[in-house]
C-alpha cells in the first residue's frame, strides 16, 4: 500500500517567516493525518544529539515515519570544492543513521557556465560512489533525485546512467514527478508541458527504480492538481507495483498560501489512492 507523506519544504515560506519549525511541522503532519514526513536539512535547528532524539521521539509518539533527509548537494562544483560537498552528504548520512531514517536524498550536479557536461560527469561520479559507499557502511540508502534547470538528471535515461555507473545497492532513486525536462514545473514556461520531451515517459523509465516519490503540487486551488496528471502518474506507479512513499512537495506559494493548499493536496491524493 502506498503511503502519503509531506516534505518540510511544502511549508518553506512559514519556515522562512519563523512561523513554523520542525516540531510544529510534526504536529501539522499529525493533524493532517499523514503517514510520515521528509525533512530538508535547512529545517533543522541543530544537529545536536538531544535535539535529534527529541524530534525522533515526537514523531514516534505521533505515529509518523521519518522517511528521508534531503541534502541539496551539487557535485558539479570545481574540483577544489568537492571534498566539502562529499563531507556534507556524509554528515547527513550519519545524522540519518542516528535518527533511524533509512534514506538520504542527494542531487547529482549542475553544469557551471563555461564547463562541459563531460567534465562535470567525470568529477561527479567518484563523489557519488564515495557517498553511496558511506551510506552502505551506515545502512542508509542514498537516493538520487531527478532535476532539470541545468542539472544532469534531466531525463529518465540520465538517471539510469548514473545509477548504473555508481553500481551500489545502497544508491537508489527518489522520483520527482515535476522535475523531468518537459514537465510544466521544470520547463522554461511554467505551467506549460512540452509533449515533445515526454516527461511522463521519463517517469515511466525510472519508476521501477524508485524507492520514494516526491509528488509536486503546483496549482491546487480547485482541489485538483492542474499542472500534473496524477491519475496518469499513479497508473504508472501501480504498473510497476510501487509500494513506497508519495510525499507532497508544494510549490505553488505564489498563488495560494501553504496553510490552505497543503491540506487540499492531502485530500486530493488520499482520494486518488482510495480509488
Amino acid at each position: 500500500m502506498m503511503k502519503l507523506g509531506c516534505m518540510s519544504l511544502s511549508y518553506k515560506q512559514e519556515f522562512a517567516d519563523g512561523l513554523l519549525d520542525l516540531e510544529g511541522f510534526i504536529e501539522r503532519a499529525y493533524q493532517l493525518g499523514l503517514d510520515g514526513i521528509d525533512l530538508h536539512t535547512g529545517a533543522f535547528a541543530s544537529t545536536e544529539e538531544d535535539y535529534l532524539r527529541a524530534l525522533r521521539m515526537q514523531a514516534l509518539k505521533r505515529g509518523l515515519a521519518l522517511s528521508y533527509i534531503g541534502v541539496s548537494s551539487n557535485f558539479g562544483k570545481p574540483q577544489n570544492e568537492l571534498a566539502e560537498e562529499v563531507a556534507t552528504a556524509k554528515q547527513w548520512i550519519d545524522t540519518a543513521a542516528f535518527m533511524g531514517i533509512p534514506l538520504v536524498r542527494v542531487f547529482a550536479a549542475w553544469v557551471p557556465p563555461g564547463d562541459t557536461e563531460e567534465a562535470v560527469w567525470a568529477r561527479m561520479m567518484p563523489c557519488l560512489q564515495e557517498v553511496a559507499a558511506h551510506g552502505q557502511s551506515k545502512g542508509v540508502v542514498v537516493g538520487l533525485h531527478n532535476h532539470n534547470h541545468g542539472c544532469v538528471t534531466r531525463t529518465g535515461k540520465d538517471v539510469r546512467r548514473i545509477i548504473d555507473g555508481v553500481d551500489n545497492p545502497y544508491f537508489s532513486h527518489i522520483l520527482d514527478t515535476g522535475q523531468y525536462v518537459g514537465s510544466p514545473g521544470a520547463s522554461g514556461a511554467r505551467g506549460q508541458e512540452d509533449p515533445s520531451l515526454d516527461f511522463y515517459g521519463s517517469i515511466a523509465e525510472t519508476a521501477p527504480l524508485a524507492v520514494h516519490v516526491r509528488c509536486k503540487i503546483y496549482r491546487i486551488q480547485s482541489g485538483v492538481e492542474e499542472w500534473l496528471d496524477y491519475p496518469r502518474i499513479l497508473e504508472i506507479l501501480r504498473g510497476v507495483n510501487f509500494n513506497g512513499w508519495l510525499s507532497i512537495v508544494y510549490e505553488g506559494q505564489d498563488v495560494e498560501a501553504e496553510a490552505t493548499a497543503v491540506p487540499k493536496a492531502v485530500r486530493y491524493l488520499r482520494g486518488l489512492l482510495a480509488e
